[in-house]
This record gives structure tokens, sequence and C-alpha cells, in this order.
């Protein structure tokens, strides 16, 4: 394990995007959000199918941080239930991996 997850979140719109994704690196809770735009989410919501358009926020961080990053997002978050999820990194390079250490505050 390298101590490095990825932590995945969508959002409505794209004003929303940029200011979370810029607080979370600001705050050094990640060192680097990836903003991918033009998402389509069909899910169930309060018993209803929704079909929307969404932006997807991919950031990398240091796995012991995850609550503390959960955290913020779910504070800063227009969603009711925002989708915050965790993936370890079990490998990569390790000069990326040293970067993002470097870069991200500990939980």
């Amino acid at each position: 394990m390298t101590g490095v997850s990825v932590v995945m979140a969508t959002v409505g719109k794209e004003e929303e995007a940029v200011s979370l994704a810029r607080t979370l690196v600001a705050e050094k809770l990640a060192a680097c959000v990836n903003i991918i735009p033009r998402i389509r989410s069909i899910y169930r919501w309060k018993n209803e199918i929704c079909d929307e358009g969404e932006l997807l926020l991919v950031m990398k961080i240091r796995s012991s941080a995850f609550t503390r990053i959960r955290d913020r997002i779910r504070e800063l978050h227009s969603y009711e239930v925002p989708e915050i999820i965790s993936f370890p990194i079990e490998d990569g390079l390790p000069d990326y991996i040293d970067w993002v250490l470097e870069n991200s505050a500990q939980g």
C-alpha cells in the first residue's frame, strides 16, 4: 500500500466543482483534484428515477486524511447526501506517490 487514495465525488454545477477543488487543495486535504465535466448520472432518489448532468471530482489524498476530507466536502457540498467514496492506491509511480504525500496533510 502507498498511503495514498483516490476520492471521488459528484457535484451538479461547475462553480461548485471549482470552489470545492480550490478549497480542498488550498487546505492541503487533497494534493490534486481533477474535474471531469459533463457526466450523466442516472440514480434513484426519494423513490424517483433521476437523470442529471453532473461533474466528477477525482481527488488524490493521503489515505489517513479521508475522514477530514469527507467531513469537509460534506460541510461545503450542496447535496443532501453527496457521493464521497475512497479507493486506496495499491501501487503507482513512486515520484507521483511521494508528491501526493508531500502536498497533502495527514489525517
